[in-house]
């Protein structure tokens, strides 16, 4: 299955029918809304710079719920997973994009790779550390990881203007390891080493940081050729696990 686009402006990716999703939806918003707490709503919205509105659940207790949401249910198919998250991306609270975030990484391995647009417009719409994170390392790089193919729109996003789009690309191998295309991500920290975003230069710092765990000497001859081009936070998050110093 592949997701298109409904023509709509920015591309949306059109919302499948699915009863599976109606079902879901359905039982998510029975569960999450009384179990809403409103003052702890107030201090998590602020925490996360007013990114959403939030119902106020903490991680166990929604993690809880969902677990309720989801019980007895089949295996969703494609346009099954697509239809889940693009509807709880369109709810206000914050709760139901986590649950989406964590309905894609529960069935990643099942989603072809025609199922990028669908991340990319999760990546870019009301977007913030929280979702783009988990996104980009546990659905995008999977993603890529069963595809190679879609290397070619990591390459695209890195030049985007998005710094969404970028942190993402910058972050989807974070998870590799061993498997860790290092000459890429190198050039991609180049790319984007002079990017004025603080979330941009910290992930070229974390993406470093977790290389070094499989090849502190690579990224050790990477930085004492390039220190010069990177900002000092992407340098001292690099820096963590090479057993260098500031």
């Amino acid at each position: 299955m592949r997701v298109t686009a409904d023509g709509t402006e920015g591309g949306a990716p059109r919302v499948p029918d699915s009863p599976f999703a109606d079902t879901v939806l359905e039982r998510l918003t029975a569960a999450y809304r009384p179990a809403a707490d409103p003052e702890r709503a107030v201090a998590m919205r602020a925490y996360m710079k007013d990114v959403a509105p939030f119902l106020g659940l903490t991680a166990p207790v929604r993690r809880g719920l969902s677990r309720t949401v989801t019980a007895g249910l089949p295996r969703p198919g494609e346009a099954d997973c697509a239809a889940v998250v693009l509807r709880c991306w369109q709810l206000p609270e914050r709760e139901y994009q986590y649950f989406a975030v964590d309905h894609l990484r529960r069935h990643v391995r099942h989603l072809s790779s025609g199922f990028l647009p669908v991340v990319r417009h999760l990546l870019t719409t009301v977007a913030w550390w929280d979702t783009v994170d988990l996104l980009a390392a546990h659905v995008v790089g999977p993603l890529v990881a069963a595809d190679p193919a879609l290397t070619a729109d990591m390459d695209d996003w890195i030049g985007d203007a998005d710094r969404w789009l970028v942190r993402a690309a910058l972050l989807h191998q974070l998870r590799y390891g061993e498997r860790t295309d290092g000459a890429r991500l190198f050039d991609y920290c180049l790319r984007r080493s002079g990017h004025p975003d603080f979330f941009v230069r910290k992930a070229i710092g974390w993406s470093l940081r977790e290389y070094a765990r499989t090849d502190p000497d690579a990224v050790r001859a990477f930085l004492a050729r390039e220190r010069g081009r990177l900002a000092p936070l992407s340098v001292r998050e690099a820096l963590k696990n090479t057993g260098g110093s500031g």
